[in-house]
Protein backbone atom coordinates (compact mmCIF):
# COMPACT_ATOMS: atom_id res chain seq x y z
CA UNK A 1 0.00 0.00 0.00
CA UNK A 2 1.63 3.25 -0.88
CA UNK A 3 0.30 6.93 1.00
CA UNK A 4 0.61 10.17 -0.85
CA UNK A 5 1.50 12.89 1.47
CA UNK A 6 -0.79 15.85 1.38
CA UNK A 7 -0.68 19.46 2.74
CA UNK A 8 -2.66 19.62 6.15
CA UNK A 9 -6.31 19.72 6.15
CA UNK A 10 -9.48 19.23 7.90
CA UNK A 11 -9.64 15.54 7.05
CA UNK A 12 -11.09 14.13 10.71
CA UNK A 13 -14.56 12.59 9.60
CA UNK A 14 -17.46 11.54 10.24
CA UNK A 15 -18.53 14.96 12.70
CA UNK A 16 -21.95 15.11 13.89
CA UNK A 17 -23.53 18.18 12.11
CA UNK A 18 -25.18 19.30 15.45
CA UNK A 19 -27.65 22.77 15.16
CA UNK A 20 -26.95 24.97 17.82
CA UNK A 21 -29.71 26.81 19.41
CA UNK A 22 -29.26 30.03 21.32
CA UNK A 23 -30.93 33.09 22.39
CA UNK A 24 -34.46 32.96 23.97
CA UNK A 25 -37.47 30.61 23.66
CA UNK A 26 -39.31 34.42 22.28
CA UNK A 27 -36.29 34.93 20.04
CA UNK A 28 -34.54 31.68 19.39
CA UNK A 29 -31.77 31.54 16.45
CA UNK A 30 -30.43 28.22 15.07
CA UNK A 31 -26.54 27.38 13.50
CA UNK A 32 -25.44 24.31 12.06
CA UNK A 33 -22.14 23.25 13.61
CA UNK A 34 -19.70 20.67 12.15
CA UNK A 35 -16.50 21.83 14.75
CA UNK A 36 -17.25 20.25 18.06
CA UNK A 37 -16.81 17.06 20.55
CA UNK A 38 -16.21 16.04 24.06
CA UNK A 39 -13.25 17.53 25.89
CA UNK A 40 -13.97 15.26 29.41
CA UNK A 41 -16.01 13.04 30.66
CA UNK A 42 -15.72 13.87 34.42
CA UNK A 43 -17.18 16.67 34.31
CA UNK A 44 -18.87 16.45 31.67
CA UNK A 45 -17.34 19.34 28.98
CA UNK A 46 -17.50 20.04 25.46
CA UNK A 47 -16.94 22.23 23.14
CA UNK A 48 -17.77 24.18 19.57
CA UNK A 49 -15.90 26.16 17.13
CA UNK A 50 -17.12 29.17 15.60
CA UNK A 51 -16.41 32.00 13.61
CA UNK A 52 -16.60 35.61 14.49
CA UNK A 53 -18.35 36.86 12.04
CA UNK A 54 -21.55 34.40 12.81
CA UNK A 55 -24.15 36.01 13.97
CA UNK A 56 -24.68 33.21 16.50
CA UNK A 57 -21.01 34.01 17.75
CA UNK A 58 -22.14 37.06 19.53
CA UNK A 59 -25.30 35.73 21.20
CA UNK A 60 -23.37 32.78 22.43
CA UNK A 61 -20.70 34.98 24.04
CA UNK A 62 -23.34 37.18 25.27
CA UNK A 63 -25.41 34.45 27.02
CA UNK A 64 -22.62 32.22 28.16
CA UNK A 65 -25.29 29.49 27.04
CA UNK A 66 -26.44 27.05 24.10
CA UNK A 67 -27.96 23.99 23.26
CA UNK A 68 -26.44 21.50 21.05
CA UNK A 69 -29.06 19.37 19.45
CA UNK A 70 -28.50 16.28 17.06
CA UNK A 71 -30.59 15.90 13.89
CA UNK A 72 -32.44 12.96 12.29
CA UNK A 73 -32.08 11.91 8.75
CA UNK A 74 -35.12 13.74 8.09
CA UNK A 75 -34.18 16.70 9.03
CA UNK A 76 -31.21 17.12 6.48
CA UNK A 77 -32.96 19.59 4.72
CA UNK A 78 -33.33 21.79 7.76
CA UNK A 79 -30.11 20.85 8.90
CA UNK A 80 -27.77 22.11 5.63
CA UNK A 81 -30.57 25.42 5.31
CA UNK A 82 -29.14 26.50 9.04
CA UNK A 83 -25.52 25.88 8.37
CA UNK A 84 -25.87 28.53 4.77
CA UNK A 85 -28.06 31.04 6.07
CA UNK A 86 -27.91 33.72 8.76
CA UNK A 87 -29.69 34.62 11.37
CA UNK A 88 -29.72 38.16 10.66
CA UNK A 89 -31.86 37.91 7.19
CA UNK A 90 -34.30 35.71 8.56
CA UNK A 91 -36.07 33.29 10.73
CA UNK A 92 -34.52 29.96 10.29
CA UNK A 93 -36.81 28.32 12.77
CA UNK A 94 -39.52 29.75 10.90
CA UNK A 95 -38.47 29.10 7.83
CA UNK A 96 -37.88 25.23 8.42
CA UNK A 97 -40.91 24.58 10.95
CA UNK A 98 -38.84 23.92 13.83
CA UNK A 99 -39.96 24.43 17.67
CA UNK A 100 -38.10 26.56 20.01
CA UNK A 101 -39.09 24.48 23.72
CA UNK A 102 -37.63 25.44 26.76
CA UNK A 103 -34.86 23.61 28.33
CA UNK A 104 -34.05 22.52 31.79
CA UNK A 105 -30.96 24.69 33.72
CA UNK A 106 -30.85 27.05 30.56
CA UNK A 107 -32.55 30.15 29.00
CA UNK A 108 -31.63 28.89 25.60
CA UNK A 109 -34.27 26.86 23.87
CA UNK A 110 -33.56 23.69 22.64
CA UNK A 111 -34.93 22.07 18.93
CA UNK A 112 -38.33 19.86 20.17
CA UNK A 113 -37.61 18.04 16.66
CA UNK A 114 -34.21 16.92 17.53
CA UNK A 115 -34.00 13.59 19.94
CA UNK A 116 -31.55 14.75 22.18
CA UNK A 117 -30.51 17.92 22.90
CA UNK A 118 -27.53 18.75 25.49
CA UNK A 119 -27.66 22.07 27.86
CA UNK A 120 -24.43 23.73 28.05
CA UNK A 121 -22.94 26.61 29.80
CA UNK A 122 -19.99 28.66 28.83
CA UNK A 123 -16.68 27.83 30.83
CA UNK A 124 -14.08 30.00 28.28
CA UNK A 125 -14.03 31.19 24.95
CA UNK A 126 -9.95 30.60 23.16
CA UNK A 127 -9.20 32.16 19.68
CA UNK A 128 -7.30 30.11 17.32
CA UNK A 129 -6.51 31.01 14.11
CA UNK A 130 -10.08 31.90 12.24
CA UNK A 131 -12.33 30.31 15.00
CA UNK A 132 -13.04 30.59 18.41
CA UNK A 133 -13.31 27.58 20.96
CA UNK A 134 -16.63 28.03 23.47
CA UNK A 135 -15.30 25.59 25.92
CA UNK A 136 -18.63 24.57 27.47
CA UNK A 137 -20.19 22.17 30.66
CA UNK A 138 -23.23 19.77 29.74
CA UNK A 139 -25.06 20.98 32.37
CA UNK A 140 -28.42 18.53 31.28
CA UNK A 141 -29.34 16.71 28.64
CA UNK A 142 -32.88 15.96 26.95
CA UNK A 143 -33.82 12.37 25.29
CA UNK A 144 -37.19 12.12 23.37
CA UNK A 145 -38.48 8.60 24.70
CA UNK A 146 -39.34 6.87 22.18
CA UNK A 147 -36.05 6.20 21.14
CA UNK A 148 -34.95 4.43 24.18
CA UNK A 149 -34.61 0.90 23.69
CA UNK A 150 -35.50 -1.92 26.80
CA UNK A 151 -32.23 -1.28 28.57
CA UNK A 152 -32.90 2.32 29.07
CA UNK A 153 -30.14 3.05 26.56
CA UNK A 154 -30.55 5.58 23.51
CA UNK A 155 -30.96 3.74 20.35
CA UNK A 156 -29.10 4.84 17.62
CA UNK A 157 -30.33 3.35 14.68
CA UNK A 158 -33.65 3.73 15.40
CA UNK A 159 -33.29 7.81 15.60
CA UNK A 160 -31.22 7.62 12.66
CA UNK A 161 -29.03 10.13 13.59
CA UNK A 162 -27.07 12.42 10.91
CA UNK A 163 -23.05 12.29 10.60
CA UNK A 164 -21.11 14.88 8.05
CA UNK A 165 -18.04 13.85 6.29
CA UNK A 166 -16.23 16.01 3.37
CA UNK A 167 -18.97 18.22 2.80
CA UNK A 168 -21.51 15.19 2.67
CA UNK A 169 -24.55 14.51 4.93
CA UNK A 170 -24.63 10.24 6.11
CA UNK A 171 -26.89 8.30 8.19
CA UNK A 172 -25.24 5.43 10.52
CA UNK A 173 -24.81 2.39 8.87
CA UNK A 174 -25.09 -1.36 10.79
CA UNK A 175 -23.89 -2.20 14.16
CA UNK A 176 -19.98 -3.92 14.20
CA UNK A 177 -19.66 -4.30 17.68
CA UNK A 178 -19.82 -2.81 21.29
CA UNK A 179 -16.84 -1.67 23.23
CA UNK A 180 -14.70 -3.60 24.66
CA UNK A 181 -16.04 -7.23 22.15
CA UNK A 182 -12.27 -7.59 21.06
CA UNK A 183 -11.42 -8.98 24.76
CA UNK A 184 -14.96 -10.93 25.30
CA UNK A 185 -14.79 -14.35 23.71
CA UNK A 186 -18.33 -14.98 22.81
CA UNK A 187 -18.70 -11.40 21.51
CA UNK A 188 -15.62 -11.49 19.36
CA UNK A 189 -17.09 -15.19 18.08
CA UNK A 190 -20.35 -13.31 17.00
CA UNK A 191 -18.26 -10.53 14.94
CA UNK A 192 -16.13 -13.06 13.27
CA UNK A 193 -19.52 -14.85 11.71
CA UNK A 194 -20.71 -11.03 11.09
CA UNK A 195 -17.65 -10.57 9.02
CA UNK A 196 -18.00 -12.92 6.96
CA UNK A 197 -21.27 -11.80 5.58
CA UNK A 198 -21.25 -9.74 2.86
CA UNK A 199 -23.38 -7.03 2.19
CA UNK A 200 -24.42 -6.55 -1.41
CA UNK A 201 -25.50 -2.97 -2.57
CA UNK A 202 -27.63 -2.98 -5.72
CA UNK A 203 -27.89 0.05 -7.42
CA UNK A 204 -31.28 1.35 -8.31
CA UNK A 205 -32.32 0.32 -12.08
CA UNK A 206 -33.30 3.03 -14.47
CA UNK A 207 -36.08 3.19 -16.43
CA UNK A 208 -32.78 2.83 -20.10
CA UNK A 209 -31.23 0.12 -18.54
CA UNK A 210 -34.42 -2.24 -17.96
CA UNK A 211 -34.07 -5.42 -20.16
CA UNK A 212 -37.08 -7.14 -19.54
CA UNK A 213 -38.04 -9.85 -22.39
CA UNK A 214 -40.39 -10.72 -20.59
CA UNK A 215 -42.65 -7.97 -21.05
CA UNK A 216 -43.04 -6.64 -24.57
CA UNK A 217 -45.24 -4.99 -27.28
CA UNK A 218 -48.26 -7.18 -28.90
CA UNK A 219 -46.84 -9.20 -31.04
CA UNK A 220 -47.32 -7.91 -34.93
CA UNK A 221 -48.82 -10.53 -37.14
CA UNK A 222 -49.81 -10.50 -40.88
CA UNK A 223 -53.15 -9.35 -42.06
CA UNK A 224 -53.33 -12.65 -43.57
CA UNK A 225 -54.10 -15.74 -40.98
CA UNK A 226 -52.18 -15.61 -37.61
CA UNK A 227 -48.60 -15.63 -39.13
CA UNK A 228 -46.50 -13.20 -37.66
CA UNK A 229 -44.24 -10.77 -39.16
CA UNK A 230 -41.16 -11.58 -39.82
CA UNK A 231 -38.55 -8.89 -38.64
CA UNK A 232 -36.73 -7.96 -42.46
CA UNK A 233 -40.11 -7.28 -43.71
CA UNK A 234 -42.31 -6.14 -40.68
CA UNK A 235 -41.83 -2.23 -41.85
CA UNK A 236 -41.26 -2.84 -45.44
CA UNK A 237 -43.17 -0.73 -48.23
CA UNK A 238 -46.41 -2.28 -49.68
CA UNK A 239 -48.85 -1.81 -52.41
CA UNK A 240 -52.34 -2.56 -53.84
CA UNK A 241 -52.38 -4.63 -55.96
CA UNK A 242 -54.46 -2.76 -58.78
CA UNK A 243 -54.77 1.23 -58.95
CA UNK A 244 -52.51 4.02 -58.28
CA UNK A 245 -53.39 4.11 -54.62
CA UNK A 246 -50.02 3.53 -52.23
CA UNK A 247 -50.30 2.32 -49.00
CA UNK A 248 -47.05 2.22 -46.92
CA UNK A 249 -47.17 0.25 -43.68
CA UNK A 250 -44.57 1.70 -40.63
CA UNK A 251 -44.35 0.90 -37.38
CA UNK A 252 -47.36 2.83 -36.21
CA UNK A 253 -49.62 1.72 -38.95
CA UNK A 254 -52.37 -0.74 -38.07
CA UNK A 255 -52.26 -3.72 -40.26
CA UNK A 256 -54.48 -4.06 -43.51
CA UNK A 257 -55.89 -6.26 -46.11
CA UNK A 258 -55.91 -5.94 -49.78
CA UNK A 259 -58.08 -8.96 -50.18
CA UNK A 260 -61.10 -7.12 -48.84
CA UNK A 261 -60.80 -8.67 -45.52
CA UNK A 262 -61.23 -12.26 -46.56
CA UNK A 263 -58.70 -13.95 -44.74
CA UNK A 264 -59.59 -17.63 -46.44
CA UNK A 265 -56.54 -19.86 -47.72
CA UNK A 266 -57.17 -20.22 -51.55
CA UNK A 267 -56.64 -23.67 -52.31
CA UNK A 268 -56.62 -24.69 -56.30
CA UNK A 269 -54.80 -27.85 -55.47
CA UNK A 270 -56.34 -29.77 -52.86
CA UNK A 271 -53.22 -30.25 -50.82
CA UNK A 272 -53.65 -27.07 -48.58
CA UNK A 273 -51.30 -25.22 -49.72
CA UNK A 274 -51.30 -21.70 -51.40
CA UNK A 275 -50.61 -21.19 -55.38
CA UNK A 276 -49.95 -17.90 -54.78
CA UNK A 277 -47.92 -15.40 -52.48
CA UNK A 278 -49.78 -13.72 -49.99
CA UNK A 279 -51.74 -10.36 -50.54
CA UNK A 280 -52.52 -11.14 -53.94
CA UNK A 281 -55.70 -11.51 -55.39
CA UNK A 282 -57.38 -14.51 -56.85
CA UNK A 283 -57.01 -14.26 -61.07
CA UNK A 284 -61.05 -14.64 -62.04
CA UNK A 285 -62.34 -18.65 -62.16
CA UNK A 286 -59.05 -19.76 -59.99
CA UNK A 287 -60.09 -23.26 -59.00
CA UNK A 288 -63.30 -23.25 -61.02
CA UNK A 289 -64.55 -24.77 -64.21
CA UNK A 290 -64.45 -22.12 -66.98
CA UNK A 291 -68.17 -22.92 -67.90
CA UNK A 292 -69.08 -21.43 -64.55
CA UNK A 293 -68.16 -17.95 -65.60
CA UNK A 294 -70.28 -15.45 -67.98
CA UNK A 295 -68.63 -12.21 -70.09
CA UNK A 296 -69.37 -8.89 -69.88
CA UNK A 297 -72.19 -10.12 -72.81
CA UNK A 298 -74.21 -12.42 -70.62
CA UNK A 299 -73.21 -15.19 -73.55
CA UNK A 300 -71.54 -18.42 -71.91
CA UNK A 301 -67.87 -19.73 -72.43
CA UNK A 302 -67.79 -22.25 -74.97
CA UNK A 303 -65.71 -25.41 -74.34
CA UNK A 304 -62.79 -25.66 -76.70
Amino acid sequence: MTKINWKPGTMLSPLPPVMVSCGTVDKPNVMTVAWTGIISSDPVMTYVSIRPQRYSHDIIKESGEFVINLPTWNMVTAVDFCGVKSGRDIDKFKEMNLTAAPCANVSAPQIEECPVSIACKVKSVTNYGVHDMFLAEVVGVSVDDKYINAKGALDLEKAGILAYAHGNYYTLGRNLGSFGFSVNKAKLKQMQKMEKVEVEVKKPKKASDEKDTGKRFPVRRSPFGRRPLKKDDAFRKTYKAEGDDRRVRDENSKPFNRDGGNRRDFRGDGQGKRDFSAGRRPVSGFGKKPGGHKPANGKAFRKA
